[in-house]
């Protein structure tokens, strides 16, 4: 990366997480409010009444997801929103007739997206622990799958706010197809939990994947393959950032 590279992407970063922290009241208290009320609802309330899972208890267990739940919201709105208003503030053009490349265009607003949903998640952690204290048995393994997560749908909210004509194709997919997933991905359940043939479907949800990985970096158990879930996200995220690119070369959803 060249010099002129890199002061583009500082700016371009500085830029996004002034928007990020300018705007906290609504980057970071609706995720602080809704996930508490998960604990307790789910935790609290639900959660006393439900045995413990692989010798956790069930407070305890569905902290991670939870978590990757809030990191996973926060990627994908924040870069497919803000990129959104980019192009509707025609903004975009400016970027686009510079000297900037594509690719560091790309990876200004993932890296935005990723930093905002590791906050995120940190603080959602944060107030976990005034309802229970979580383990984390494997830090390492607890990062790398937070943050390929977080960069995923970071890449995927990307392409989103690009393709998307209007305000509400930026939010309908969050809406109709992220969150249904999220809510069915393991988040409050362990697989062992689920009758035969809804273990077998839930097998298809690629975010079965990411909170296993990351309830592994926590309390050292999973239900899916951890090597097969780190490869699916570098696959995704692989193909992710080609599409991008193809799409921001030939300028689609971009230009007039």
């Amino acid at each position: 990366m060249s010099s002129l590279h890199f002061i583009a992407l500082q700016t371009l970063l500085h830029r996004e997480l002034v928007r990020i922290f300018r705007i906290w009241k609504q980057t970071f208290i609706p995720p602080i409010i809704t996930q508490t009320l998960y604990f307790v609802v789910f935790g609290a309330f639900i959660g006393s009444q439900v045995a413990p899972v692989a010798g956790i208890s069930y407070m305890a267990f569905i902290v991670p997801g939870i978590v990757m739940m809030s990191m996973i919201t926060g990627a994908f709105i924040n870069v497919s929103f803000s990129f959104y208003f980019t192009k509707f503030g025609r903004s975009v053009e400016e970027m686009l007739v510079s000297p900037m490349p594509d690719w560091l265009m790309l990876v200004g607003y993932v890296t935005a997206g990723v930093v905002r949903a590791l906050l995120t998640g940190a603080v959602i952690l944060v107030v976990s622990a005034l309802f229970v204290r979580p383990t984390i048995e494997h830090v390492w393994v607890m990062l790398l799958f937070a943050t390929l997560t977080a960069a995923v749908f970071g890449l995927g909210g990307f392409l989103n706010g690009m393709l998307a004509k209007d305000f509400d194709g930026a939010g309908s997919f969050a809406t109709f197809v992220l969150t249904p997933l999220t809510y069915l991905g393991g988040v409050f359940y362990s697989l062992d939990m689920l009758p035969p043939v809804f273990k077998a479907i839930s097998y298809a949800n690629p975010i079965v994947y990411m909170v296993d990985g990351f309830r592994y970096g926590f309390y050292g158990i999973h239900d899916t393959n951890l090597w097969l879930g780190f490869g699916f996200l570098l696959i995704v995220g692989g193909i992710l950032t080609t599409i991008n690119l193809v799409l921001l070369k030939k300028g689609t959803g971009l230009r007039s």
